[in-house]
């Protein structure tokens, strides 16, 4: 696997000239990585509207890949309940293009309510949910990948479809996943890349599971990138979260980053998505002074 590495989580709330702003400022600096998440307005954890919304993740994204020279760029994760995968195919090649070839497409299987309350569009089981990931997957990198594809499915038919215009590159398939008997076994058997919210010990355990979903296929684990993230709070003292969160003075913040490696991640991302941009600028400039150094 590669080296190990850190990325920026920006938030899409806040308005689109700080998003650029913050992105060129966290590749200047060094960062690895720019993600951007693939929701239409905040989380309230219910069926209940937000007056939050957010820009919409891949407009974004083709925007960033004209001004920001260096860095991955990915979703992080495409929701597979409201991206046509055929749709979504043409859409990641030409942000890929644009970008020389710097796009990961994050996808998930969906959860958030509120916005599929609001925009009308079945969410479905869990069940269900994983069963329209992997077929969607099969169409995504079909179209991707191959020169025809067709699939029958339950949840979408594409019959012939050509491969979208691309420069040949493999386009890395990133997959959100924390289901330890089934969506990490989609992980395996589809998945370039993987990612979870976690902790140093959450994290060592889905990903020996997902070790063992690799080995039953046959796979080496190891051609799977992983990475992880939580809210991290600086000088902080811990709290309750529905979200990870590591706080503490930058030697704890460290050493929690280590044990992440030492479980094998190879890329940390760095949330500013609880903060305005002015906040998750802080943020990001401390970490780059003070905690990275000490990684190594």
């Amino acid at each position: 696997m590669s080296d190990f590495v850190v990325s920026a989580w920006l938030n899409g709330t806040w308005a689109a000239e700080d998003v650029v702003a913050v992105a060129k400022d966290v590749e200047a600096a060094g960062y690895d990585g720019i993600w951007l998440a693939d929701h239409f307005m905040a989380n309230t954890g219910t069926a209940e509207r937000s007056d939050t919304p957010l820009f919409e993740c891949f407009g974004l994204l083709a925007g960033l890949a004209t001004v920001v020279p260096r860095v991955r760029l990915g979703s992080l994760v495409a929701s597979m309940t409201y991206r046509h995968p055929a749709v979504l195919a043409n859409t990641a090649a030409t942000i890929d293009e644009l970008s020389g070839g710097r796009l990961v497409l994050g996808m998930g299987a969906g959860w958030q309510l509120n916005e599929h309350a609001a925009y009308g569009i079945e969410l479905g089981s869990v069940t269900e949910r994983i069963d329209r990931l992997e077929e969607g997957l099969a169409v995504l990198t079909g179209m991707l990948r191959t020169e025809r594809t067709t699939v029958e499915g339950t949840h979408y038919t594409v019959t012939d479809a050509p491969r979208v215009p691309t420069s040949g590159r493999r386009i890395p398939i990133m997959l959100g996943a924390a289901g330890e008997r089934r969506m990490l076994g989609v992980v395996a058997r589809r998945a370039d890349e993987w990612n979870c919210w976690s902790t140093p010990e959450l994290f060592a355990r889905k990903s020996a599971v997902l070790d063992e979903h690799c080995a039953r296929i046959g796979r080496d684990p190891r051609t799977i990138r992983r990475s992880t993230q939580a809210i991290l709070d600086i000088d902080g003292t811990p709290t309750e979260s529905r979200q990870p969160i590591i706080a503490g003075s930058v030697n704890q913040i460290v050493d929690v980053i280590g044990r992440w490696r030492e479980a094998g991640l190879d890329e940390l991302i760095v949330p500013g998505i609880r903060s305005d941009a002015a906040d998750a600028r802080v943020l990001f400039e401390r970490f780059h002074a003070e905690i990275r150094p000490q990684l190594g």
